[in-house]
């Protein structure tokens, strides 16, 4: 990659791209729900304050992806990976796979032993990072979001 991605942590000086990163991939292949007006919006509040983590990926200091670790509300999870996007510009060069190694990592870190997502089976290149990061369905789960046809979980340690 001829460019360094640099991850950063989130502040505030990022919320539009959090925000407008995610909407552009939720509005190409579904539509927004409540959920996502709430931790979009509200990433301060519904996520960081709750103790929660948002890395966002910077391509010559320009964001470019994003993603969020956000405490789970599933009893058996730390953590929910959520809220990644990356911008079509910028696909296809590893962008998603460093946020989610990235995210992976600070998981641990912060002493997760099991993380959760939710996903659509339509976005296959998102599925393909998430195992290629470790996770697997598992089934039963229940979800706030409409679109969400799959969940995944990655033990990062047994419990």
């Amino acid at each position: 990659m001829d460019n360094p991605i640099v991850i950063v942590p989130y502040s505030d000086t990022y919320a539009a791209d959090f925000r407008s990163l995610n909407e552009e991939w939720i509005v190409k292949y579904f539509k927004m729900e409540e959920m996502d007006r709430v931790s979009l919006n509200h990433p301060k509040e519904y996520i960081l304050d709750k103790g929660g983590y948002i890395a966002v990926a910077l391509l010559n200091s320009t964001p470019v992806g994003v993603c969020a670790l956000i405490p789970s509300v599933h009893e058996a999870y730390d953590f929910e990976l959520a809220k990644m996007g990356v911008s079509p510009k910028v696909q296809g060069r590893g962008i998603g796979k460093l946020l989610g190694q990235h995210m992976v990592e600070k998981a641990k870190a912060m002493g997760a032993k099991k993380l959760y997502l939710e996903s659509n089976r339509i976005l296959k290149p998102a599925l393909h990072l998430y195992q290629k990061l470790g996770f697997r369905e598992v089934v039963g789960a229940t979800s706030p979001y409409e679109r969400s046809d799959i969940q995944m979980e990655l033990v990062l340690s047994p419990a």
